[in-house]
């Protein structure tokens, strides 16, 4: 388990290693390392999802060194409080940027292998602090620094904290 511990409370979640193992990992990595502590969700819309884990407090962007391909054709799909990597246009650009659905996105899912149809890999889900997904998806937002959707006041996600146990062993 994984446990983001943010300035609105604890979120836990457990990643899918058997059907996303290269997501799940990159993602494994990152919190490992420290890489998501001190940043924020950036883009919270309500009834669609919250997303975090590519900018600092300020709307500073993050540099994220590595891109994983797309795992979405793996049967997982965008339902509430499932846990997806964010990426560009380009269907194998994700990096650190990562949401949490927070209502259920069908569309956001695998169709085919082509630039529209990928889709967004879910590779987890929330298991504790709902609540807290639900308390941060109400926060007012506003346009800063060329960007829509993005909280009057930064919600951090101060430290990632990775719980040795079976929802975290690399198999």
């Amino acid at each position: 388990m994984i446990i983001l511990n943010t300035s609105y409370g604890d979120i836990s979640i457990e990643l899918d290693f058997d059907n996303t193992p290269a997501t799940a990992n990159n993602f494994l990595n990152l919190a490992e390392s420290g890489f998501y502590n001190g940043t924020i969700f950036h883009r919270i819309i309500n009834g669609f999802m919250i997303q975090g884990g590519g900018f600092e407090a300020g709307m500073q962007q993050k540099k994220s060194t590595n891109t994983i391909e797309n795992e979405a054709d793996k049967g997982l799909t965008n339902k509430k409080y499932t846990l997806a990597m964010a990426r560009t246009s380009d269907p194998h650009s994700a990096g650190s940027q990562f949401f949490i659905n927070v209502a259920d996105n069908d569309f956001l899912n695998f169709k085919s292998k082509t630039t529209e149809g990928w889709g967004y890999c879910v590779f987890g889900k929330v298991v504790a602090g709902m609540d807290v997904v639900d308390k941060i998806k109400m926060v007012s937002t506003t346009r800063r620094a060329g960007h829509q959707d993005v909280p009057v006041d930064d919600v951090v996600i101060e430290k990632v904290v990775v719980m040795k146990d079976e929802a975290v062993s690399r198999e």
